[in-house]
């Protein structure tokens, strides 16, 4: 697994009798990974507009065992409104450091709720790490892979939580 071929995790739930909309009213929140075991710490909209829609800006600090605590500027780049948005994660300038999202489908037996996040293309922490152990990239990459998977079923968890009582 190298760094330069953005890597992708995705996780999945099908949350049964749960309508999409219901599952989009929560999933369409800047802040919901906190409120799960992840390395968001906080997260703030950066100016207008403050909302779900392409160009919207927020800015997210996170914290993670051996990358210390940062903060990366977000910009949100696809919307597709009650079912998909994508956002960039990375510094102010330049390639993004990561890619990420959150996807809603309907099913037969509810709604499908999907996050997933793509490594790279852009320098960032991870590949700082990468450059000093370069032995070791298959390694880094797939534990960072693992932490990333572990946080996203973390918020998958919650959101179940929050509308199967």
């Amino acid at each position: 697994m190298r760094y330069r071929d953005a890597p992708t995790v995705e996780v999945c739930e099908l949350i049964e009798g749960c309508t999409v909309e219901r599952v989009w009213d929560i999933v369409a929140d800047i802040a919901l990974p906190t409120q799960a075991d992840g390395e968001l710490v906080s997260a703030e909209w950066v100016g207008e507009p403050a909302e779900i829609v392409v160009g919207a800006r927020f800015r997210g600090t996170n914290s993670a065992e051996g990358l210390g605590t940062w903060t990366a500027e977000c910009e949100i780049v696809e919307v597709e409104p009650g079912r998909r948005w994508v956002w960039t994660a990375g510094g102010p300038q330049g390639e993004p450091w990561s890619t990420w999202a959150f996807e809603v489908d309907a099913s037969s037996k509810g709604a499908i709720v999907r996050q997933w996040a793509r490594l790279g293309p852009g320098p960032s922490r991870l590949s700082q790490a990468i450059e000093a152990n370069a032995h070791l990239e298959g390694r880094i990459i797939a534990r960072r892979m693992d932490d990333w998977r572990r946080g996203m079923q973390a918020n998958l968890d919650w959101v179940r939580g929050q509308l199967v009582n």
